[in-house]
């Protein structure tokens, strides 16, 4: 059994408690939070207890730690835990600065502790069968890659304003699924935002609505297409273009059943929250943390996948703002 200790105690931090305290190899020992509240909750519906931070932190009794904690304190939270020698977990990003994203990977590889970034949808049954379909030459050749991914409501404002921006906060996530897809980094980039869904974001600086087309050393091409908000529910779309042919990967509906009548054929609507959407991301994204730990074997996606994304966002946000494209220098992932 691999003894997890987890720091927060908030909407993600419960999913992956939950999967931890239901998962066979797996023990929750100790859970802490900001929130003394928060982690007693936690603790109680998963047959837990709660612990100070530090306390956790430095416990003999804990193999791996789960950070899902606010971005600003992931960063001193992966290094702290490094030091003590044991295996990390941390949600995306590590940071919202690829300078000190950089700094703590080269205080985690002094430590020689693994360390795996949370990127949840490379873990995707859907999406992991088209990656698979792809490695095994399905469609020859990857041309174009076209990515769209759509909240289906936009997130509080006041969550915009401390969430580095959509590139950043939302947009990672394809980013790094356009890099897990293709094998080779994205060097140029050239983005598009505006604010469409909510005046309130647009006067916080940011945008809702964006489109980022990018370009890899060899010439393939990536789009992706990002939206705070879609009325029909949580959308989340890969379309790969190949030599020989093309591969797709769609939406989840809440159940299969259609209806067909004299006006057509109906079904019900798409998942709505990324929650359901990728609960079962969630649990394969554990059991591969969990075998990282049990193995020695490298962790991904790696800290420097982390590193690679956020190099991508921060091009993005830049280009956005330029109205020009930005070429990314591989030396800094």
């Amino acid at each position: 059994m691999i003894r997890i200790g987890l720091l927060g105690a908030g909407r993600i931090g419960q999913i992956h408690a939950r999967n931890v305290a239901g998962h066979a190899g797996a023990s929750l020992v100790a859970i802490a939070d900001a929130v003394p509240q928060a982690a007693a909750g936690l603790a109680k519906a998963t047959r837990s207890v709660t612990m100070p931070v530090d306390m956790l932190i430095a416990s003999t009794e804990i193999d791996a730690v789960m950070i899902c904690t606010s971005t600003d304190t992931h960063a001193d939270l992966i290094e702290r835990v490094a030091r003590t020698g044991k295996a990390i977990f941390c949600e995306k990003p590590v940071d919202l600065s690829a300078k000190r994203i950089a700094s703590t990977l080269r205080k985690v590889e002094q430590a020689g502790v693994k360390l795996m970034i949370g990127f949840n949808r490379r873990f995707d049954p859907n999406f992991a069968s088209l990656k698979q379909r792809l490695a095994k030459g399905a469609i020859g050749e990857i041309e174009i890659i076209i990515i769209m991914s759509r909240d289906s409501s936009p997130p509080p404002i006041e969550y915009v304003k401390r969430s580095g921006g959509l590139f950043r906060d939302m947009m990672v996530h394809d980013l790094d699924m356009a890099r897990f897809l293709l094998e080779e980094d994205l060097i140029e980039v050239q983005a598009m935002g505006s604010s469409l869904v909510d005046h309130r974001i647009g006067d916080a600086g940011d945008v809702d609505t964006a489109i980022v087309q990018m370009r890899t050393r060899s010439g393939r091409l990536c789009q992706i297409s990002n939206s705070r908000r879609a009325s029909y529910g949580y959308d989340q779309r890969i379309e790969v273009h190949g030599s020989k042919g093309m591969l797709r990967a769609g939406n989840i509906h809440e159940t299969t059943v259609e209806h067909a009548g004299s006006k057509g054929f109906t079904t019900d609507r798409i998942e709505n929250f990324f929650l359901e959407r990728y609960a079962a991301a969630y649990r394969n994204e554990l059991d591969a943390f969990l075998e990282c730990v049990r193995s020695g074997q490298a962790p991904s996606p790696s800290g420097h996948d982390g590193l690679k994304a956020q190099l991508l966002a921060d091009a993005a946000t830049r280009s956005a703002a330029s109205g020009k494209p930005v070429f990314v220098a591989l030396s800094q992932g």
